[in-house]
């Protein structure tokens, strides 16, 4: 997919998208990104080996800290999955998981890990990046759809402080 120019708000100042990579947030957001299409494809082959996630991050752009952080996110979720699928679940009363699209269950399951797991990661920070990524990466009604489970699984299983 190519990459799309646009602006990212900061509180005080703006940063173009382009020069965002050089940023730490730029870098997990790429990270992020890396992630969710790390998760698709391990989805797809069924192969969650170390080896397998490095193969692919070697196929895509992202400097070494955002790839670091994409393995950290790819690890923790993959062993994480059981507790994030039923926390999703808990969630998703009248969907059933395998019923979700698969870019959007994605998002899900690496943001659950991020707000569960992940205590020096602002849930508010984890929400925001997953609606971004939802905008990018997924439909017309996912990043809404993302926001409303996240805020959910936020206020009932998440002890983070903010």
């Amino acid at each position: 997919m190519p990459e799309i120019a646009q602006t990212v708000e900061y509180p005080l100042t703006e940063i173009p998208a382009d020069n965002l990579s050089n940023t730490p947030r730029g870098n997990r957001r790429k990270g992020r990104e890396l992630a969710v299409q790390a998760l698709y494809q391990i989805e797809m082959t069924k192969d969650p080996s170390v080896g397998a996630v490095d193969l692919f991050l070697q196929h895509f752009e992202g400097n070494a800290k955002a790839k670091e952080f994409a393995r950290r996110l790819v690890s923790g979720t993959i062993s994480q999955r059981a507790e994030i699928d039923r926390l999703i679940d808990l969630v998703t009363v009248n969907w059933k998981l395998e019923r979700l699209a698969k870019v959007d269950f994605l998002i899900l399951r690496m943001a659950t890990y991020e707000l569960v797991f992940c205590a020096d990661i602002p849930a508010s920070v984890t929400l925001n990046e997953a609606v971004e990524i939802a905008k990018r990466f997924g439909s017309e009604e996912s990043a809404s759809f993302i926001n409303g489970v996240l805020d959910h699984i936020a206020k009932t299983h998440c002890a983070k402080a903010e």
